[in-house]
């Protein structure tokens, strides 16, 4: 170890003694996902990220021997700080002490707090044998059973009449979860769920559960590097061409802007739609990495009819998983997807290059749209992809970027990088241009639309930390549209903005700060056969504070206003005040916490988004709108030493409104409930 490192420990071990004992889980998984959250969809579904944190917490990372890919999946570290600490162990051996990771260039006391409790130095032992014995053995179980449903009578489960669209099944949401994991190297996951309004009984089209997903996967250290058989997902490059599940976008944590590329993974999410079904490995010769896979399945869509030449064509692939009523049901496993193809990469030190090709094909044909902004939609039923993408880390520079092209049809680049400038500044610039008739049906790269395609922009950020109490987090993107989309009639660009404060005097108390600023064009609201354009601005403010009274109790309070405006019509408002009180007492049966949360917003386009406390590996990011209060609880009991039972309810009350919700999720009156239960059994 260097003398630098020695001197920097000596004057730094103090604190961090103090902090090794901060290991509360809920309040860091979720700080980690709730500053991801905003980057990503509003519905997408985060229990993926949820369950992976958890599953590091219980076995966490021996940091002398993590891989690159392992580190990745802790969400918070950006592709420059694994490279830095990987660095860091070539140049100066193992880690003796925790400590020594205030050496590693880039890490603060910030990201070693939410580190911590996800590594240590203990290694995790060899694989051994793959015997029965040994499986049956020293192999971990983990099952569980949840269920949950709206107090209130939906209209869609009133409704009887065969005529007239309605819920088919029970008003329950059911899940049962199995996992088998051996050594983090062989690992089986089962999910079974319905949604609140399926079927589970077999006097409809669609018998037992609704919704079936196992993965098979092993992870090993010699030529086979992984194995996946049934469901799994790839994420590989930088999104633009093979990215599926779990994916990030925009956001103050600079972390988000790189990809972090782990390749092939099992899939256990309860996402109906994000996942590939097949076989897929992962070899290893070397340097060189090469992933064959091969994928089929069935897929939800609406079919048309082509009046012209009589055949049915693919109107739209739907991505919710509902399977409530006839319509949705005849939309259930309507087309078939077959994708095949490989990813091959090549790593040298701090160089990694690589080449994703594939095919898909569908047994029907997409439909032509006749609307303008449509003209450049993907035709056909085959679809070529290919791709190249790099990343390469020198100093306190990581660089990355990737260019892609559908056969065919169109191109796609994107170029960044990320630079540690001081130990208290550290900035990303990223740019990106994805023509109007690019295509990729697993395309998941950074954009400000929902998908990566007639685009371009370009985004600076940079983090600012003065002291070990200060945090100044900055962004500001510029994009533009060249051609007409959704609710745009011409070209069109935007910017958007984002400054966030934190401040934390002590290990006790945080402060946040946060504003943004949107600016887009979009058509006005008049009815015309070509409307014109009227910038859009919307503006957001937060102050949060956050206050640990023991170890065992935090108060969190929250006072946050959005505003809206369109062209020339009034300025719309929304606010939202909230109190979070959350008891989670070390070596307790009992833990859980509450938010009572008073909301006023003038319209849809002012609501407010908020994440919320949930059940195990569950999330909840409900929107705040009209004029109301919101309560919900949480509640975990430790039966046994392996058994937990987990019950929330929630409630919202209306003060401007005699209906809540719309179609045949309409419940009359001013408010709407739920609970859920869960139980977890490990053995």
């Amino acid at each position: 170890m260097s003398f630098k490192s020695i001197l920097l420990l000596g004057l730094l071990i103090v604190p961090l003694r103090r902090l090794e004992a901060q290991t509360e889980q809920d309040p860091i998984i979720e700080s980690i996902v709730e500053s991801v959250m905003e980057t990503a969809a509003p519905d997408f579904d985060f229990s993926e990220l949820i369950e992976r944190l958890q599953f590091y917490r219980q076995n966490p990372l021996d940091i002398n021997n993590a891989s690159e890919e392992s580190l990745l999946e802790l969400v918070f570290l950006s592709p420059l700080q694994i490279h830095q600490l990987l660095k860091y162990r070539k140049e100066n051996g193992d880690l003796l002490e925790l400590y020594e990771l205030q050496a590693v260039d880039g890490f603060d006391l910030g990201t070693i707090r939410m580190l911590l409790p996800f590594i240590t130095l203990k290694p995790g032992g060899p694989l051994g044998k793959l015997t029965f014995r040994n499986l049956l053995r020293q192999g971990q179980h983990e099952l569980i059973f949840l269920t949950g449903q709206v107090v209130e009578k939906q209209d869609g489960f009133q409704n009887e009449d065969e005529t007239r669209s309605h819920y088919l099944g029970s008003p329950q949401r059911i899940l049962t979860k199995y996992k088998y994991s051996y050594k983090n190297s062989l690992n089986l996951f089962l999910t079974m769920e319905k949604d609140a309004g399926e079927a589970l009984s077999s006097k409809y089209p669609i018998p037992g559960f609704d919704f079936y997903s196992l993965s098979l996967f092993y992870k090993g250290d010699r030529v086979i590097k992984k194995v996946a058989i049934g469901d799994y997902s790839l994420q590989f490059g930088q999104g633009l061409c093979l990215w599926s599940g779990l994916s990030f976008g925009k956001g103050a944590a600079i972390s988000t802007i790189p990809k972090p590329e782990i390749g092939l993974k099992p899939y256990s999410s309860t996402n109906e739609a994000l996942f590939f079904r097949g076989i897929a490995t992962t070899l290893k010769f070397r340097r060189i990495e090469v992933t064959p896979f091969i994928s089929s399945r069935k897929l939800d869509a609406s079919l048309n009819q082509n009046d012209e030449t009589s055949e049915t064509e693919i109107g739209a692939i739907n991505q919710s998983g509902l399977h409530r009523t006839k319509a949705e049901i005849k939309n259930r496993n309507s087309i078939a997807q077959n994708v095949y193809g490989f990813n091959t990469q090549y790593t040298s030190n701090s160089l990694r290059v690589g080449l994703n090709t594939f095919h898909t094909r569908f047994n029907r044909s997409f439909e032509s749209d006749d609307a303008m902004y449509n003209i450049n939609e993907f035709t056909g039923s085959k679809l070529f992809n290919i791709s190249a993408f790099y990343n390469y880390g020198w100093r306190n520079l990581f660089l990355f970027g990737e260019g892609a092209h559908s056969l065919k049809y169109g191109y796609a680049f994107l170029n960044g990088a990320v630079v540690s400038m001081s130990p208290k500044v550290a900035a990303v610039l990223f740019h990106r241009t994805y023509q109007p008739d690019y295509h990729s049906f697993f395309n998941q790269a950074i954009s400000e639309a929902s998908e990566a395609v007639n685009e371009k922009g370009f985004y600076s950020g940079v983090v600012f930390t003065p002291t070990r109490k200060f945090e100044l987090c900055s962004y500001v993107d510029f994009f533009r549209f060249p051609w007409l989309r959704f609710k745009a009639d011409a070209p069109s660009t935007g910017y958007e903005l984002l400054s966030q404060f934190s401040y934390t005097p002590n290990k006790r108390l945080k402060t946040t700060l946060r504003y943004k600023y949107e600016c887009k064009q979009e058509n006005d609201n008049l009815e015309n056969t070509l409307n014109y354009l009227e910038v859009e601005v919307r503006q957001n403010y937060r102050l949060e504070f956050s206050y640990k009274l023991n170890t065992s109790l935090q108060l969190r309070n929250r006072a946050e206003v959005t505003s809206f405006k369109k062209g020339e019509a009034d300025k719309e408002l929304g606010f939202l005040l909230f109190q979070d009180v959350i008891y989670s007492p070390m070596r307790s049966k009992v833990a859980g916490n509450l938010r009572l949360a008073l909301f006023d917003t003038q319209s849809f386009n002012s609501r407010i988004y908020a994440y919320e406390n949930d059940v195990l590996y569950g999330f909840s990011a409900p929107d705040y709108q009209n004029q109301g209060l919101r309560f919900y609880t949480n509640l975990r009991y430790k039966i046994l030493r392996n058994l937990d039972l987990w019950l929330r309810y929630s409630i919202t009350s209306y003060s401007n409104v005699d209906e809540v919700g719309s179609g045949l999720d309409k419940i009359s009156g001013n408010s709407k409930s739920d609970f859920k239960v869960q139980i977890r059994a490990r053995f």
